[in-house]
Order: C-alpha cells, then sequence, then structure tokens
C-alpha cells in the first residue's frame, strides 16, 4: 500500500511539475513573440505616421482617398494606444515580479507553484492571449496599407499642397484642428462642386455642444479655395430662426470674408443654431434664399439636433466625440510633446490613459488636465488629478454621457496638496457655460478654471461667479466660459 501511494504521489509531483514547466516556456515564448511583434508596430506606424502627415498636407478631392486616408488614421491611433497599453504593462510586470522575488524565498517549491497557479497569473496570463491577438491583428491590418503604399503615394503625389502648413500639423497640436482632418476635405469638396440644376446647396453639420462644430466651420471657411471660390461669405449670429424675413436675416448677418477681385457672385451663409429648428420656418427662409442668392451659392447649417439632418442637399457630416484611441493620442501630444513612447515615463504613461478614459472626450478638460500636468508632471501630482477625474465622474454619472453635456449642473473638487481627502476639498457646481469671442475680450473672467483645480487663489470667491475654462488659440478662438457657485471651502459652509 505504501508503494502504491508512494507512486502516486510521484505521479502527482511530476505531472505538477511538468504543468509549471509547460507554463513558464509558454510565458517565455509569449513574451519573446510580443517584443518582437511591439518592435514590429513600432516601426509600422512611424511609416504610417509619414504618410498621414504627408497627406493632411495636400489638398485630396478625391472621395475614395479621402476615406483611404482616415483609415490610416483610424489605425494609426489605435496601434499607438495598442504600442502605448503595452509598454505600461509590460512594466508593471516587471516591477510586481521584482516584489515578488523579494518578498518569496526562492527555494520554495511549493509557494513558487501556489504563485503559478493563482488566479491572478492565470487571469493575466489570459488578458496576455488576447492582447496578443488584437496586437497581431492591428499589425496584419498595418501590413497591408504599407504594401499597398506605393500606388497611394502616386496619387497623393499628383495633388497639391498646401498654401501654408495645415492648422492639423501634429506638431502643432495645442495650436491646430485635431481629427477633423477628412471630415473638413469632404465639406470643402461639397462646396467647391457644382449642384444639380442651379439648386441651392445646404450642408447640415451637427454633433453636441462643445465638439467643435464652429471650430471646424471656421477652419472649412478659412481654406484658400473656399476663400477663391465664393465672393462673399456671411455668418448669421443669432441663435434661431424665429420670425426671420428676408431684411431681418440679412441684418443679422456678419461678413467674415469679401473677394470682390473673384468676379463671381457666389455667396456662401452659415448658421448655427443652438436649438430645433421649425421644418417650416426653414423651408420659408430656404424658399426667399434660392431667389435672392446666385447660381453656385451654397449654405452650411449647424445644429446639435439631428431633424437638420433633412435640410440637406448632400449627406450631413456628424462630429462625434473621439475616439479613445485618437483622443489618448491628443491628449498624449498635449502633455508629453511626443508620440515616441521612448521620451514617456511607463508609469506616468499609464496614469495619464487612466486619466485620458476619465475625461470623456471632452477637449476642454484635455487642454486643462494637460496644462496643470505640464506645470507638475510627476505621480503624484497625477494621482491627485486622475482622483479628482474619478470624483467627478461619479458625483456627476447622470449628467455625463459619451460627451459632457454643457446644460446640466455639474459639481467639481478643486486639487490642494495640503489637503487628505475628497471631503476636504473645495466644492463647487458648474450650473451652465458659454463661449465669448474676440470682440466680448474684455468680458472674460480673470479666474480660470485652472486656478480653481490647483487651489492656487489667494481668496476664495464667494457665492455664484464665473470663471474662464480655457481660451482656444485657434479660429474662431473663442473663449469658453462657466457659471459657477461655491458649496464648501475647507470644511466650512459660504
Amino acid at each position: 500500500m505504501e508503494a502504491l501511494i508512494s507512486a502516486v504521489l510521484g505521479d502527482l509531483v511530476s505531472r505538477a511539475i511538468s504543468i509549471m514547466v509547460e507554463k513558464c516556456r509558454e510565458q517565455t515564448t509569449m513574451e519573446t513573440t510580443a517584443e518582437e511583434d511591439l518592435q514590429r508596430l513600432y516601426q509600422l506606424l512611424l511609416r504610417i505616421s509619414a504618410v498621414v502627415e504627408e497627406a493632411e498636407g495636400r489638398c485630396i478631392t478625391n472621395r475614395a482617398m479621402i476615406r483611404q486616408v482616415s483609415m490610416m488614421i483610424k489605425h494609426m491611433f489605435r496601434g499607438y494606444y495598442l504600442l502605448d497599453s503595452f509598454n505600461c504593462r509590460k512594466k508593471k510586470t516587471d516591477e510586481e515580479e521584482v516584489s515578488h522575488s523579494f518578498a518569496q524565498s526562492k527555494f520554495n517549491p511549493a509557494k513558487r507553484f501556489r504563485r503559478l497557479s493563482s488566479n491572478t497569473e492565470i487571469e493575466s496570463m489570459v488578458i496576455g492571449r488576447d492582447s496578443g491577438k488584437e496586437l497581431k491583428q492591428v499589425i496584419v491590418v498595418l501590413e497591408s496599407m504599407v504594401a499597398n503604399m506605393k500606388e497611394f503615394a502616386i496619387f497623393l503625389m499628383s495633388y497639391p499642397r498646401m498654401y501654408r502648413q495645415p492648422y492639423s500639423s501634429y506638431l502643432f497640436v495645442d495650436k491646430c484642428m485635431f481629427g477633423r482632418q477628412m471630415e473638413r476635405e469632404e465639406a470643402i469638396s461639397f462646396l467647391l462642386q457644382a449642384e444639380p440644376n442651379g439648386n441651392l446647396g445646404v450642408l447640415p453639420i451637427i454633433g453636441p455642444g462643445l465638439i467643435g462644430k464652429s471650430t471646424f466651420v471656421e477652419h472649412v471657411c478659412d481654406d484658400e479655395r473656399v476663400r477663391n471660390h465664393f465672393s462673399l461669405i456671411l455668418f448669421y449670429s443669432k441663435n434661431d430662426l424665429k420670425e426671420e424675413s428676408v431684411t431681418t436675416f440679412i441684418d443679422n448677418c456678419v461678413i467674415k470674408h469679401q473677394n470682390i477681385a473673384s468676379g463671381e457672385d457666389r455667396s456662401l451663409v452659415v448658421i448655427e443654431l443652438l436649438g430645433d429648428v421649425d421644418e417650416g420656418e426653414w423651408k420659408r427662409l430656404l424658399h426667399t434664399s434660392e431667389r435672392c442668392m446666385k447660381h453656385g451659392s451654397k449654405i452650411i447649417i449647424t445644429c446639435r439636433s439631428e431633424k437638420v439632418v433633412s435640410f440637406g442637399t448632400t449627406k450631413a457630416i456628424k462630429l462625434n466625440c473621439l475616439s479613445k484611441e485618437a483622443y489618448w493620442y491628443f491628449f498624449k501630444m498635449l502633455v508629453f510633446g511626443s508620440t515616441d513612447p521612448e521620451y514617456h515615463p511607463p508609469k506616468l504613461t499609464s496614469l495619464a490613459m487612466e486619466l485620458a478614459l476619465e475625461m470623456r472626450g471632452s477637449f476642454i478638460f484635455a487642454h486643462v488636465f494637460a496644462a496643470l500636468l505640464r506645470e507638475n508632471l510627476n505621480d503624484r501630482f497625477l494621482c491627485k488629478l486622475l482622483g479628482v477625474a474619478r470624483a467627478y465622474a461619479q458625483k456627476n454619472s447622470l449628467v455625463l454621457d459619451e460627451y459632457p453635456k454643457d446644460d446640466m449642473s455639474r459639481y467639481a473638487w478643486s486639487i490642494d496638496d495640503n489637503l487628505q481627502g475628497p471631503e476636504d476639498r473645495t466644492l463647487f457646481r458648474i450650473q451652465h457655460s458659454q463661449q465669448k469671442g474676440l470682440d466680448a475680450h474684455d468680458e472674460v473672467p480673470r479666474i480660470t478654471l485652472m486656478d480653481l483645480l490647483s487651489g492656487t487663489l489667494s481668496t476664495m470667491p464667494q457665492g455664484k461667479f464665473e470663471v474662464l475654462s480655457w481660451r482656444s488659440l485657434i479660429p474662431p478662438y473663442y473663449s469658453y466660459i462657466y457659471a459657477c457657485e461655491l458649496l464648501w471651502h475647507n470644511n466650512t459652509t459660504p
């Protein structure tokens, strides 16, 4: 009997050791393959980035090529996101292995086996396999794009260069319109082409508040091709079309550009609306405009409501929140100033990636938080900022959706190195937001959102007040203002 028990135990130990060795071998193979794949991914991204940058500097009119460039940009963002994710995960794994080597004796096989067979280890291996599959899929897609790059490059070189360095260049990401390059080319292509039967062309542009509709339209109208094509570009300055006649409509329009030397009478009218539009009022205005505006004239109408989609003579352009990959690329450039992972400390990168997810695609928050981080780029401050962002998202879970709504009250906390927890921080409520142009520069409040968040104000304003959340550095150079109310400060109710 003892001999049988000994034989069974020996067989069990032998199998356990075999499983452990196999897992170690599989893990080593996975790590080697992952390292090679990451290096290959980085090389592919460099080539794709060069082509994308060249494409952004060309006046591309072919819609098929525009779609192809859009796909390149999409997969480039995805590739950089995966590259940063893997580098952060690898650094974290290496640190955990080092800590385990000190915490556990290397001469105790039982402890080593328990660690290898733990749920955490198994879960990590499963996640690693899934991520490895995604990594290989991205590499296959990028390799396919690179393989067909020669023919694409030949077509690309046939298009003229832009008259000046494009705003969209990643080298000037804080002074550019990010992520809308191909949509801009689609809009310009529509404006330059003739409408069938001489009808008045209407392009609807829709999207939530603060998504960048005004910035998008401004960049379209600022393009040299558009300015040379239209003799007059008008902006409708009111927020709705109620009770508008032809005379009052024209009176409420501002001349943005006038090109008398063009010899053409074509005009472009941009109508920016906040709320819903009555279909009857729109049809009446459109009918009148068709009689007054010359052949070849166009209208751009922007709105938050999808009802205006039916007003268009072409497919509407919908400005959505950036994907998490594109948003991370944008935020990373703002914070670190580079896409090269060599210049990004893995721990900072990991925390910054988590912070980017908490910001829900907000351009304003990206600029404000990036400015705060550039002044305090360290682990401790980033952790504090991440905690504030998570508390903000949790407190406003009913308000925040795919994109923060600017017409509902939200709650936010300040960051103060001298305070211990969120219950001690200054709490204030953001009631609503508005945007003001350059002509209202004197009306912009002196207190900034950065002042509130960083807790650098010598005297905290009491009651209700306004703060400058962000001043855009690109056309139309809006200043975005929040109406706030102080709820408590340092556990003292005002």
